[in-house]
């Protein structure tokens, strides 16, 4: 599949196997919990209520809200073990988008489709992103979301070179590369708004950025 960007901008330190990066578990939240809370809360108001959900590079936490009610929750990641763990998961599958960007579900299962601080890692964005279109149901919406923090060796070289805005432009491209219709980028950091923090930092808090689209209704 083309791509819109040149193959060095996915290149990483560590280009061995994923496989060997994640044949151990590692049980620990890679953002902390005001991020946490900003995702859960985007991702209640975003996802259908029972519906059939897909955590996608998911791990031992899918954090949706408690008071989601999904048919379904299906989570697609590396580690077993982790998934395991994974309180919200009715049912997982091992999977590795980066050598086979192709997903082992059916068309149209999903009624939507979360990533939690992980699109970093992606290789071959543009072809995960057209496959996840083709799993969603018509009108399904994708949620990604992500912060600042990362598995330096692993996440893809024009990740690290942007800045935040600029990677929700990124993920935004991916979006539109993959022909999703309503996209929509936010900035959903829970912290307070005022001058200071904005040009000097962010009060100690994980930032939290969000990027959704939709699969056209018209995708029947």
């Amino acid at each position: 599949m083309s791509t819109p960007f040149p193959p060095e901008y996915f290149r990483r330190y560590d280009d061995s196997p994923d496989e060997y990066f994640y044949s151990f578990p590692r049980m620990v939240v890679h953002i902390d919990e005001k991020a946490i809370s900003a995702a859960s809360k985007l991702y209640g108001q975003l996802l259908p209520p029972n519906g059939v959900i897909l955590d996608l590079m998911s791990s031992w936490r899918t954090h949706l809200p408690e008071t989601h009610k999904a048919a379904k929750v299906v989570g697609l990641g590396m580690n077993a073990e982790e998934m395991a763990e994974n309180p919200q998961l009715t049912e997982y599958v091992i999977h590795n988008l980066n050598r086979w960007p192709q997903m082992p579900f059916a068309d149209n299962t999903f009624d939507g489709a979360i990533c939690t601080v992980s699109v970093q890692y992606l290789t071959n964005p543009i072809a995960v992103f057209t496959d996840l279109r083709r799993v969603l149901k018509p009108g399904g919406v994708a949620v990604f979301t992500f912060s600042n923090r990362c598995f330096p060796t692993k996440a893809v070289a024009i990740w690290q070179a942007a800045t935040m805005n600029q990677r929700a432009a990124l993920v935004t491209r991916y979006f539109e590369a993959a022909q999703f219709a309503e996209i929509r980028a936010e900035d959903r950091s829970d912290l307070p708004r005022t001058g200071f923090l904005n040009l000097f930092g962010n009060g100690g808090h994980d930032p939290l950025m969000a990027v959704w689209g939709y699969k056209p209704s018209s995708d029947l």
